[in-house]
């Protein structure tokens, strides 16, 4: 059913995710009322509209709001209501909401474990970030309610640094307060004081009154307990002050008839709908006798037609049956299908997961060899040694980048960004190839694009790398060109035009349908001539799909190609640009540092020494994590460089430990990573940075440089 709006008035779903967004900013500064006013008209456009998703999103977000105002029956009332949506139609992002709002009702009732399975079943379901960080924060509070307190440790430090679109804040709030409950609990008073502060000073920004309530709290009790009497006088008398505004009995009186309200409203509009249904159950009573005259004259008919329908179900079973067959055949296949990706999927992530040990000796020993005054002719053949060490890297790289596409690995994020920043340095960084090809790459860049858009930098880079990379390689002694252009702006809404074209050897016709397939690149002359695995453009193509959008080609044998697309972005006006555009690398001297190294494999031990030899840098090794945990806590060191995956504990275990009686040296997590490795989950087992082997020296030392004397220095002027 189509829905025409007038020109100028916003359409039924950007109205109720209007509504959506007060309801939440009024949760979470506890105006319930406003909040059930905000949710009540969001419903009633939904229901209007027959929006079923957008109706079981608000029943769901009334039964969080009624859990705010302990109202367990009126909770569970519109969960069911609910429940009933969600039987008749498909909805992930509903059903993942369901279990969650479940697993918080079995908390209640202290039924912990219930709790967590309900929780792990709602992440299946729904890969939405929003409601990831909430279950993660509903994780991390059974956990600390079970006393696991390292894993509630774990979800809370991954929250204080969480990147929400929405709730970034509110999240990083309730962490706080998370882990000052935390170490309230292991009568840790220190850092219950730190944790507590930092969530008073968010919420206190943001107006989180409850959470101001609360931190006030924790506050006041841990203060006594380390006899700062004064300290801990401020903030109880700061709770009778908050007590006394915010939760007054007015207050708790608006919102209890407001809540009461809406739930009345609902249910006479209920009662009514039942009393139409038995206005029409009467209706056709009075009808009956007429049917029952009716019905007797159809009779004959029926029965004369009884014995073809009889035949016609007799030859409907028979194709029912071998529909059956055929559809069990095809649900075989697909979970074949199915169980083959994740073999694939598996295999190709130990395999490069296993092939960049290796790939760190090579490159590691072939740097450490060059700085060491070859002979020409061993020059020549370490260059080529290094080449090839670099070119098997990019080509695991890319392997890895599409079996995590293909995975549903990877989603792109929605931070803020400088387009322009972004085009300028991938363009800068590509600039030896061009000089090579003796190419000039040249950006045309809209200035009428917002200077400030929201959407994930790594992921654009990843795009234009491969596409101006590409084009420089098909191309010599001729021009590159980047085009950036703003098609059309509707408020936040940003559509953006992207081209790269060349004036370079072309593609063919036949060539071009198939370009995108993977280790493809036109004819095995073209493979052999210029080199390249042919993964680039198919990463290009998946990567674009994150963000719904489709690559295009157009091109001419001999003549040149180009690859266009557009992409639908948001923009952030209000914010103001006072950040310098560029941003130049230290050179540090790195002398006399003294750093502990975890590595589990000899000869990356050995080469990781000598790099860190080559700068006069001193270091202890450690073979596994139980031995690194030994001699973090009985030496001193500037700097930890760990490795992750190790036997025995790993690298992530080793840094969660260390980091119970060593908050501050900086650890450097070493790491190949594999398709199921997360860089969210080391810093929140208390990294400080991640470098990926095989690494490049420069990126190395600089790693080096910024983590330890950057913070030295920051240290110092504190």
């Amino acid at each position: 059913m189509l829905h025409v709006h007038s020109q100028g008035s916003p359409s039924p779903d950007k109205e109720i995710q209007t509504y959506f967004s007060q309801t939440r900013t009024f949760k979470n500064e506890n105006k319930l009322d406003f909040a059930l006013e905000s949710l009540n008209k969001a419903a009633v456009i939904a229901e209007q509209n027959e929006d079923e998703k957008s109706l079981i999103d608000s029943y769901h977000k009334f039964a969080l709001v009624y859990l705010e105002l302990d109202k367990t029956e009126t909770t569970i009332f519109y969960w069911d209501r609910a429940k009933v949506l969600l039987d008749a139609i498909a909805y992930p992002y509903g059903s993942a909401m369901h279990k969650y709002i479940e697993a918080i009702l079995l908390f209640r009732k202290d039924q912990n474990f219930q709790a967590i399975y309900m929780l792990n079943d709602a992440k299946q379901l729904n890969n939405d970030r929003n409601l990831l960080n909430n279950i993660l924060l509903a994780e991390a509070d059974i956990y600390l309610n079970i006393e696991k307190y390292d894993s509630a440790t774990k979800n809370y430090n991954s929250l204080v640094v969480n990147n929400d679109i929405y709730e970034k804040d509110y999240l990083a709030t309730k962490a706080y307060l998370g882990l000052a409950r935390l170490y309230t609990k292991t009568e840790n008073w220190e850092e219950s004081i730190k944790n507590a502060t930092s969530a008073l000073s968010l919420a206190r920004s943001n107006r989180f009154f409850k959470e101001i309530f609360e931190a006030n709290e924790a506050l006041g009790v841990a203060y006594e307990r380390v006899e700062k009497y004064n300290l801990s006088l401020l903030h109880n008398r700061n709770l009778l002050q908050i007590r006394d505004s915010v939760f007054t009995i007015e207050k708790i009186k608006t919102e209890a008839k407001t809540a009461d309200k809406i739930q009345f409203d609902f249910m006479n509009e209920e009662i009514r709908r039942q009393d139409e249904k038995i206005e029409e159950l009467n209706e056709s009573a009075n009808r009956s006798e007429i049917t029952a005259i009716l019905t007797s004259a159809f009779l004959t008919i029926i029965s004369l037609l009884a014995v073809s329908l009889y035949r016609n179900n007799q030859i409907k079973l028979k194709t029912n049956d071998l529909l059956q067959t055929k559809n069990k055949e095809l649900q075989n296949a697909r979970d074949e299908a199915v169980q083959a990706m994740e073999a694939k999927t598996n295999f190709l992530s130990t395999v490069s997961h296993e092939l960049r040990t290796p790939l760190y000796a090579v490159t590691g020993l072939t740097h450490l060899l060059l700085e060491e005054n070859p002979s020409e002719n061993q020059k020549e053949h370490l260059k080529s040694l290094k080449f090839s060490g670099d070119y098997l890297l990019n080509f695991i790289n890319d392997i890895l980048q599409i079996n995590k596409i293909d995975a549903d690995k990877l989603e792109p994020l929605n931070i803020d960004i400088n387009l322009k920043k972004i085009l300028t340095e991938v363009i800068d960084s590509l600039q030896q190839s061009a000089k090579e090809n003796n190419t000039k790459i040249v950006l045309d860049y809209d200035d009428t694009i917002p200077s400030h858009l929201m959407s994930d930098p790594l992921k654009l880079s990843q795009i234009f790398m491969n596409l101006i990379g590409n084009a420089l390689k098909f191309t010599k002694e001729g021009e590159v060109t980047v085009i950036a252009k703003l098609m059309k702006k509707e408020e936040e809404d940003v559509t953006l035009y992207f081209e790269v074209k060349d004036n370079g050897i072309g593609i063919s016709k036949e060539k071009q349908k198939n370009i995108f397939d993977s280790f493809e690149q036109g004819s095995i002359q073209i493979n052999r001539e210029y080199g390249g695995t042919g993964l680039g453009l198919t990463i290009v193509k998946s990567l674009l799909g994150l963000f719904g959008s489709k690559i295009q080609l157009e091109s001419e044998f001999g003549k040149g190609s180009s690859f266009f697309f557009e992409l639908d972005l948001k923009s952030k006006d209000s914010i103001v640009d006072d950040i310098p555009f560029e941003i130049t690398e230290k050179e540090y001297d790195l002398t006399g540092l003294h750093v502990l190294v975890v590595e589990d494999n000899k000869i990356n031990q050995v080469i990781t020494k000598k790099m860190l030899t080559k700068k006069e840098i001193t270091c202890d090794i450690a073979s596994n994590g139980m031995d690194a945990v030994d001699l973090a806590n009985e030496n001193k060191y500037d700097g930890i460089l760990m490795d992750i995956h190790m036997p025995g504990i790993s690298g992530e275990e080793a840094t969660i430990r260390i980091r119970k009686f060593d908050k501050e040296t900086p650890i450097i997590a070493l790491t190949a990573i594999s398709l199921d490795d997360s860089l969210e989950s080391f810093y929140a087992a208390g990294c400080n940075d991640v470098v990926t082997k095989p690494f490049k020296p420069e990126v190395f030392y600089q790693k080096i440089g910024e983590n330890i004397l950057g913070r030295k220095v920051k240290n110092e002027a504190s």
